[in-house]
């Protein structure tokens, strides 16, 4: 197996990761640059990534993953939605993020105009339930400890309405 920029020693096994924008630059406002994230995450699905938990905040996000080579998979998700997050930017004329994106690029990233996601993933193995409950509640809670909603339910861009038997907007997994 090839080195992993992404430090996981067991990528068949759950982990907690967290993916974050360039200089926590808030781009993730729109529901229009939140759908890519959504949607890639539903592509990676079909291809065996399983999605345990997640939240997306205004410049970071949060996931309990699995797959049989989670490493290929993240490198993959970061990839694909950072070209599509630049093209929305530029279709749409938002010159104020994509500066930021260029002015904080690192220097060693001499092949692209702009770095969107930070790089690593800071991942966490799950191992056993009380550790993975441990990490869907710090998901779940995260936009309630910023002030953001009243209950974890409440916020859109999570999978805590699934832990309660609602549907969200992505399908997750939600027995382990």
């Amino acid at each position: 197996m090839g080195r992993s920029r992404y430090n996981i020693i067991h990528p068949e096994q759950p982990h907690f990761v967290t993916l974050t924008v360039l200089h926590w630059i808030p781009v993730f406002t729109r529901p229009e640059t939140v759908k890519i994230l959504l949607e890639s995450l539903k592509f990676l699905s079909k291809d065996g990534l399983k999605v345990y938990a997640y939240v997306i905040l205004e410049n970071h996000c949060h996931f309990v993953l699995q797959s049989k080579a989670l490493d290929r998979d993240i490198a993959r998700y970061k990839s694909y939605t950072a070209k599509q997050m630049i093209q929305y930017l530029s279709e749409h004329k938002i010159k104020q993020i994509l500066e930021q994106l260029a002015f904080y690029k690192k220097a060693h990233k001499n092949d692209r105009a702009y770095q969107f996601w930070q790089e690593g993933v800071h991942p966490e193995l799950i191992q056993g339930d009380e550790i993975m409950r441990q990490k869907v509640d710090y998901i779940h809670q995260n936009p309630v400890k910023r002030g953001y909603v009243d209950k974890a339910e409440y916020w859109r861009y999570s999978s805590a309405r699934d832990y309660l038997g609602k549907s969200g907007l992505l399908e997750v997994c939600t027995q382990w």
